[in-house]
């Protein structure tokens, strides 16, 4: 993040009520219904043109991904507009958005509200194009999922405000967003690239479009706390979130709260503490830089654990929970379930175990990590040097595993499969292996410079 950008943030969260509260909504129409007049076609070769005041996109083989992009950016603002598109086309409203020559040729990039007429339904939800990927799919809003109609005039209202987005379809909440990158952007419209002859030709409509810049109170809509709001404000937490009992596990400066794993004191060496990320440096085996797993001081039962990561190239960690400290083994080892974290294009234990179930978010050597939200085998991860978001659940016997808002495993281990995968496992030797009621939270060092950051947790 640059450095006005922290400014931008920093400004906001001191004082979020800054917005002016006299007066109407000063709304602008950004198209008038008979010409293109402050847009501008960016990126791909897809056809625009203007159909009973409405902009018609269509798509066309051969060509990548095309927008119709405003002239002027825009900070905050509350946006609304009608879309209409053809089942078969994927496309997008992109917000706050950016194309510099300097960066991928121009390519436009930034916060995208989805038009999905799909069977997947993720309409409302919010992707950044070109960039983080998914950062709130519709997935985790199944109500919301129902909001967009095929074949009908569907509204969007979308409000951006400092860091924070919401979006509605329909009058129906779709997503609630906290997201920093960028304060101030374009408006475009997307005709998505298409790989099929019979998609040639498919259609996606946009009328009514006006967008509020000032006295923007009042045009933002009450209600929308009854969805799942979703924050990568780094070491932070909202309001919300403070309010439905999350804390942070990690302060974003000292040891407090964490310990070498089976002992009483921080490690010496391996990890270090810098810019609000706690990270393991990465060592040989057997270095003395090691600094061992890093576990929580106080031990959890029932919880929701989230937190950022960032791989290096073929890294290799983990997170693990109920972890027992044990006497008889060395400081800096802990056992339990584990969340794997891993290169899986590069690391070798990407292929070793069985049918993949030592790659990333799987409960490592039991149960492979799939994309249960999709039903596919794509788990949408970033790669190396890009943050990722991990999220675990444990509710007595039941757990889950997420990955960038994704379901990947979903297991009980109170039950009877559980045990025999146990059985046949390298945990096979361990006594009553994962059935502990609580248990330390615990950061795998494993050799390999992996980061964390943005550690928190709620009881239940």
């Amino acid at each position: 993040m640059q450095i006005k950008q922290k400014t931008y943030l920093l400004l906001f969260l001191l004082f979020p009520a800054t917005l002016p509260s006299f007066g109407q909504a000063n709304w602008k129409v950004l198209f008038n219904g008979s010409d293109l007049k402050g847009w501008v076609k960016r990126n791909g070769n897809a056809e625009y043109k203007i159909v009973n005041k409405a902009i018609v996109g269509i798509s066309q083989l051969k060509t990548p991904n095309s927008f119709l992009c405003t002239e002027e950016t825009y900070g905050d603002f509350v946006l609304e507009m009608e879309v209409k598109v053809d089942p078969g086309l994927n496309s997008g409203i992109q917000i706050r958005s950016l194309s510099d020559p300097a960066v991928m040729n121009g390519r436009v990039y930034g916060y995208q509200v989805e038009i999905d007429p799909g069977d997947r339904a993720w309409s409302g939800g919010i992707y950044d194009e070109a960039r983080s990927g998914w950062l709130y799919p519709l997935s985790i809003n199944p109500k919301g999922q129902k909001a967009f109609k095929n074949g009908q005039w569907n509204t969007y209202h979308i409000e951006a405000i400092g860091p924070h987005f919401k979006t509605w379809i329909n009058g129906i909440p779709c997503a609630d967003v906290w997201d920093a990158q960028t304060a101030r952007g374009i408006i475009a419209l997307q005709v998505h690239q298409i790989k099929r002859e019979e998609q040639n030709g498919l259609t996606v409509q946009w009328r009514n479009i006006r967008i509020a810049t000032e006295n923007l109170t009042e045009a933002l809509w009450k209600g929308g706390d009854e969805v799942q709001e979703v924050s990568y404000l780094p070491n932070l937490l909202t309001d919300r979130e403070k309010r439905l009992g999350w804390r942070l596990l990690w302060d974003g400066k000292t040891s407090a709260g964490w310990k070498l794993a089976n002992a009483d004191h921080f490690p010496t060496a391996g990890w270090a503490m810098q810019d609000g990320v706690l990270k393991v440096l990465g060592s040989k085996k057997d270095s003395l830089r090691k600094g061992g797993d890093l576990e929580t001081v106080q031990e959890f039962a029932n919880f929701e654990l989230e937190l950022d990561f960032k791989l290096t190239t073929g890294a290799n960690s983990g997170v693990k929970y109920v972890v027992v400290d044990d006497p008889k083994k060395r400081p800096g080892t802990g056992a339990g379930p584990e969340f794997q974290i891993l290169d899986d294009k590069v690391h070798p234990d990407a292929k070793a175990g069985v049918n993949g179930n030592r790659t990333t978010a799987s409960l490592y050597d039991l149960i492979t990590a799939e994309n249960l939200s999709e039903g596919s085998t794509d788990k949408r991860m970033r790669p190396p040097g890009q943050w990722n978001r991990l999220r675990i659940v444990v509710q007595g016997g039941h757990v889950e595993h997420w990955l960038n808002n994704l379901k990947m495993v979903e297991y009980d281990r109170y039950s009877q499969i559980f045990r025999n995968l146990i059985a046949k496992s390298k945990y096979n030797t361990y006594p009553n292996f994962a059935q502990a009621p609580a248990g330390h939270i615990l950061l795998q060092d494993h050799g390999d410079e992996v980061q964390f950051r943005s550690l928190k947790i709620r009881e239940f």
